[in-house]
């Protein structure tokens, strides 16, 4: 799910939805959020019925957003709708008129989350009026009565993955359609409904339950992994929650556990694996990588080898199936019977990396480095592993405080690696000397340029502002006349270039709206008008008013949104 910034969510949503999440904000049709917890919003949406938007807000960006309307989207006017609300202040909207169908609720003092007001009834309610609601709900509510019955079945002693596997099947069947399919809509309640269970094992876990934690988790992906062919997961919710479940387990392996839960475990994973459950996704060879961590003698081990072995159908099975039999061989066999079997797999890239790690580790360089250059050879046309093998012969360079190699590799990775596994800047910025810094850093700028990437002007305009060359950063900006990129370097520019920055914004924006067309368009457009006037320019941004009220007066939408500016 994409991230959004609350001060930009205009940007993220279709122009369509917003409108209409708009005139759901106007009519009042959004009533006042509830905080859950710290963070953790509930939003009712009247709609043609009441719907539920849940918003979980961090440092101003929104990182999940959720309603349950049938609409098929992860997006629908409800949640623009809760959007416009929750920034009705910094937008400076006012609900235009009362919903018709609540009560307009005006903007009131902070209230107690969610969360705190259950506090004070629990401590308020006796355990007879508690067991009661319990009781009464379990009978009415399928889901409260699985959640219950979940969170303390570890008290019964029939516990088993049946018990869970029958409250899953019962879920996915409520969630199935015509043909047994399960639409996006539906796939997403079915993954809220699953994630409860989760966090349910997860609980148990944490309770030192670790055969309930097991069960609910084996449940979990045995009967999720048997719909993801007839399911749209196009959002992630079903994988997901495997996902959730697989991390469970591989996180049990690492605890002691009992003999009968281990055995379990076991066992499991080796029939799941068997039945090909996964077969074409990574849990396929998961499951042997979790069983991998639960052997106890020779026997068991060398049955997941003979699985690991058959797993070796396409490169990437084989490159992983080889690592987690080297894990097993060094448990088995001993350290030296391992080495063996990594140095006559060392064209893996997993097990050459783990061979050039160890050599470092045993200060074995010159090794370290001949199979590090061997696998700048071998894997010349795969660029991501080249990069990781220089990665490593620099780290060789700094242990062996080689400056001439250590300024050739940290240089050539600054340029050419896009995700940096070190801080290849300050490496240079440290062994470079400071008369000769400024002149290493423009030829480096030029090789960058060179390079023809479509990343080059992020990563010089971040030299720059490593750098504080402003009248660099201002010129880039000014070839570069786009209004996201104005935005981002404002604030290292607006001291000493405001009025240059008020007339880039200014040929921007009308460069802007003469090739944009729509609501959420114009929005974007009168944002930046609205910096424009912030950095002194308001003379500028009347005068680009008036001219836009002139050549577009047939955009109604655009002349709405200059009211606003």
């Amino acid at each position: 799910m994409q991230h959004i910034p609350l001060n930009q969510f205009e940007q993220y949503i279709n122009d369509t939805i917003l409108t209409r999440g708009l005139s759901y904000f106007n009519k009042g049709y959004v009533r006042e959020p509830e905080e859950i917890s710290p963070g953790e919003y509930e939003i009712i949406v009247e709609g043609s019925e009441e719907y539920v938007v849940e918003l979980i807000i961090k440092n101003g960006t929104v990182l999940e957003y959720y309603c349950d309307c049938p609409f098929e989207s992860n997006m629908c006017k409800h949640i623009a709708a809760a959007f416009f609300y929750v920034q009705k202040d910094v937008l400076e909207l006012d609900i235009k008129s009362p919903s018709k169908k609540g009560k307009r609720i005006s903007k009131s003092p902070k209230k107690k989350t969610i969360a705190e007001q259950v506090n004070e009834i629990l401590e308020k309610v006796s355990a007879e009026e508690l067991n009661q609601f319990i009781r009464d709900k379990s009978k009415s509510d399928a889901s409260f009565r699985n959640i219950f019955l979940s969170s303390f079945a570890h008290l019964n002693i029939n516990e088993d993955k049946e018990f869970y596997a029958k409250q899953i099947e019962t879920i996915i069947n409520k969630a199935s359609g015509s043909f047994g399919m399960i639409s996006w809509t539906e796939g997403r309640h079915l993954g809220h409904a699953i994630e409860e269970l989760i966090l349910t094992a997860e609980k148990h876990l944490a309770n030192n339950n670790t055969k309930s934690a097991v069960f609910i988790c084996c449940a979990v992906i045995e009967k999720m992994g048997g719909i993801m062919h007839y399911a749209d997961d196009s959002n992630g919710d079903i994988g997901g929650n495997i996902e959730f479940a697989f991390s469970i387990l591989l996180k049990i392996t690492k605890n002691e556990i009992s003999e009968d839960v281990r055995k379990f475990l076991l066992e499991y994973c080796i029939d799941i694996f068997e039945k090909r459950i996964f077969s074409g996704f990574d849990w396929h060879l998961g499951m042997l990588q979790i069983a991998s961590e639960l052997f106890s003698n020779t026997e068991e081990a060398e049955k997941i080898i003979k699985y690991l072995d058959k797993a070796q159908q396409s490169e990437y099975e084989t490159e992983e199936a080889q690592s987690i039999k080297y894990e097993i061989l060094k448990k088995t066999k001993g350290e030296q019977q391992a080495y063996v079997f990594l140095m006559e797999n060392i064209y893996n890239p997993i097990l050459r990396k783990t061979a050039i790690e160890k050599e470092i580790q045993n200060k074995q360089f010159g090794k370290a480095i001949d199979l590090a250059k061997d696998g700048i050879q071998f894997d010349k046309s795969k660029p991501g592993l080249v990069l990781k093998w220089y990665d490593l012969l620099l780290k060789i360079a700094l242990i062996q405080k080689n400056k001439e190699l250590i300024i050739e590799y940290a240089r050539f990775l600054f340029i050419d690696h896009f995700l940096h596994d070190q801080d290849y800047y300050s490496i240079l910025k440290k062994h470079v000397s400071t008369q000769n810094w400024n002149a290493f850093v423009e030829e480096m700028i030029i090789d960058i340029i060179k390079k023809d990437k479509w990343t080059n002007t992020s990563l010089i305009s971040w030299i720059y502002i490593q750098e504080k060359w402003w009248p660099q950063l201002m010129e880039l900006v000014k070839k570069e006349r786009d209004l996201y990129r104005i935005e981002e370097y404002e604030k290292y520019l607006s001291k000493d270039y405001a009025p240059e920055l008020i007339q880039l914004y200014a040929d921007t924006i009308k460069a802007y709206l003469k090739n944009n067309l729509g609501r959420n368009h114009y929005q974007t457009a009168c944002r930046y008008l609205k910096r424009m006037i912030k950095l002194g320019g308001k003379t500028k941004a009347e005068s680009l008013i008036a001219t836009f009220r002139k050549e577009y007066p047939q955009r109604r939408a655009l002349m709405e949104e200059l009211k606003r500016v």
